[in-house]
């Protein structure tokens, strides 16, 4: 069994795990643990887009932003948290565009942007150009982009050790216990701070365009420590993919003018959702279409 030591160990490698590196490697060693490659985390599947009010296209708000989140979680949601989200997205795509991540371009050179399901011009009630897109490998520059980032500010990686379990000292965080996939032999973990960044549990479902990954091991570490998970039973479903398969289609295909339609050809979006139409939040659109195949 080895032993290692850091001040700042990070479980998972997706874009949130490998900003939270990035940026505790500037004044702390840090290392990150992934049970995949870190490029193949799953925010490389994501590929519409990162939603930030830049304003480059049309008149666009922060403020804005966060009403359409609060709005999209059915007034569920922690406010604070998501006027925070929504005002800090825009500094975190330059941030981002600053790092290399090569965005798409307008013909004036600014990063481009297009309409997202969920996202309204509050002056017009249509909707807005906020979704900034790498063409359609927006998650997968993501990672390319920071995980090099990492890797010039020497941050230590482990691919492929599985967390197995979380080191506590009196109440406190102090380190993991994982094994190598590759050898199965056992390592502990000790540092001062412990951040886990694991992702969802998507592969709970039947039909899920999740990946294989996403069983929820990070959660189910803390679960057992007796840390207490916070709205668990709050799960987005993408309302469009290719029927029984699980297969993803992007919203980046309605961003870009493709419309929904029934089995009869109709374009019923505009019955739910008048002006909105296929650019309606998920939860909209999911109910939408679950009525129209029950109908």
């Amino acid at each position: 069994m080895k032993i290692h030591q850091y001040e700042v160990l990070i479980v998972g490698a997706g874009g949130a795990g490998l900003m939270a590196a990035l940026y505790a490697s500037k004044g702390a060693n840090t290392a990150v643990l992934s049970k995949l490659y870190p490029t193949r985390s799953h925010t490389g599947t994501a590929q519409g887009g990162i939603g930030a009010a830049l304003g480059n296209s049309e008149e666009d708000q922060a403020e804005w932003h966060t009403y359409d989140t609060v709005k999209g979680s059915d007034y569920l949601g922690d406010q604070d948290a998501i006027e925070f989200m929504c005002e800090a997205a825009i500094p975190v795509v330059y941030d981002l565009e600053h790092m290399g991540l090569p965005f798409s371009r307008n013909a004036d050179g600014t990063i481009a942007q297009r309409p997202f399901g969920g996202h309204v011009n509050r002056n017009t009630g249509k909707p807005v150009t906020r979704a900034c897109y790498a063409a359609d490998r927006t998650g997968h520059m993501i990672l390319q982009t920071l995980y090099q980032q990492c890797i010039k500010n020497h941050v230590t990686f482990f691919d492929e050790f599985h967390v197995v379990d979380l080191i506590t000292v009196n109440g406190a965080a102090a380190g993991v216990i994982a094994f190598e996939l590759a050898t199965s032999e056992l390592h502990v973990f000790h540092a001062k701070s412990v951040i886990f960044a694991t992702g969802g549990w998507g592969r709970v479902w039947e039909i899920t365009s999740n990946a294989y990954a996403y069983t929820g091991d990070g959660v189910a570490v803390t679960l057992r420590r007796g840390i207490p998970a916070e709205d668990m039973e709050f799960y987005q479903f993408h309302p469009t993919g290719i029927y029984r398969m699980g297969i993803l289609i992007t919203e980046g295909v309605r961003g870009e003018g493709g419309v929904l339609l029934n089995d009869e050809g109709e374009r019923f979006m505009a019955r739910y959702a008048p002006t909105a139409k296929d650019l309606a939040s998920r939860d909209v659109v999911s109910r939408a279409m679950y009525l129209e195949m029950k109908a």
